[in-house]
């Protein structure tokens, strides 16, 4: 009688001790997990530069293995490709992103707004070959 009682509870505690670390713990969104914000980012901002900028194109290759290695890296931690996917369609985080982006280009007493900074943004981050200007090339 004792051991078929302790039956089920040694069954959940295999399934427990199985489970990743990370599905343990609750999880913090993914804009607070700085190697995936960070790369998320840096992706966004390149791709921005890219469109609206008649010189500069992308390193196509290059952003594609960015774009992979973010989503392996945010997976590895625990994130679905759901999770992800809600971060990139979300109103909120691209108004993040839009927010950072100008915070950034302050920086460097860019604007946004102002026509050409972004263009002068990306031929800064070619030259000083960023992690934004690796995925950018200048025409």
């Amino acid at each position: 009688m004792l051991r078929t009682g302790l039956m089920p509870l040694a069954v959940a505690a295999t399934l427990l001790l199985g489970l990743p670390a990370q599905a343990a713990e609750a999880k913090p969104p993914l804009r607070e997990v700085p190697e995936v914000a960070d790369g998320i980012f840096t992706i966004v901002l390149a791709n921005e530069i890219r469109r609206k900028c008649d010189g500069i194109s992308a390193r196509l290759f290059r952003g594609i293995a960015e774009i992979q290695r973010v989503k392996a890296r945010a997976n590895d931690l625990g994130y679905s490709d759901a999770e992800i996917q809600a971060v990139l369609d979300s109103e909120d985080e691209k108004a993040r992103m839009i927010a950072r982006g100008r915070a950034y280009m302050a920086k460097f007493g860019l604007d946004y707004d102002k026509p050409g900074d972004l263009c002068r943004l990306g031929r800064l981050e070619i030259k000083n070959n960023s992690a934004i200007g690796a995925l950018l090339r200048a025409n």
